[in-house]
């Protein structure tokens, strides 16, 4: 059941039209939030330029969005490592907004996902994995 002032596209999912902060939190309808990101899936490597972009500006639940469309929209044989980074970017924005348990789980389940990624042997588009895994690990004992 869908309360008739939520936000729906033509097919009744979800979409969010209330404006954010830069870390993902809703603001009352009206108010100036940061500039939405495009719910299209983009290539892989404008992808994680797009998505470190976001993350440099103090951003990463939008750097998430990005690599949550690529995640959705690209080879399945790549899921989890787009879902890994889009962890990370998670990890990061509960920690800045305080959750430090969330956080900590978050970067944990992302390092596992990306070293299963890894594992493949399949292209990470240039990303040093290793040290990716390695940083969320050491993050995730906050």
């Amino acid at each position: 059941m869908t309360a008739p002032d939520r936000d729906r596209d033509i097919e009744g999912r979800a979409r969010q039209a209330r404006p954010r902060d830069a870390l993902g939190r809703p603001l009352p309808y009206g108010a100036e939030g940061v500039e939405p990101v495009s719910e299209k899936a983009l290539p892989p490597l404008e992808t994680l330029k797009t998505a470190r972009e976001l993350v440099a500006a103090g951003r990463p639940f939008s750097a998430h969005e990005v690599l949550e469309a690529r995640w959705k929209g690209g080879p399945v044989d790549e899921r989890d490592l787009w879902q890994g980074l889009a962890q990370v970017c998670v990890a990061m924005t509960h920690a800045a907004r305080g959750n430090r348990v969330g956080a900590e789980r978050l970067f944990e389940r992302a390092a596992e996902r990306l070293t299963a990624f890894a594992a493949t042997g399949r292209s990470a588009y240039g990303l040093d994995l290793e040290s990716v895994v390695e940083r969320a690990r050491s993050q995730g004992r906050l």
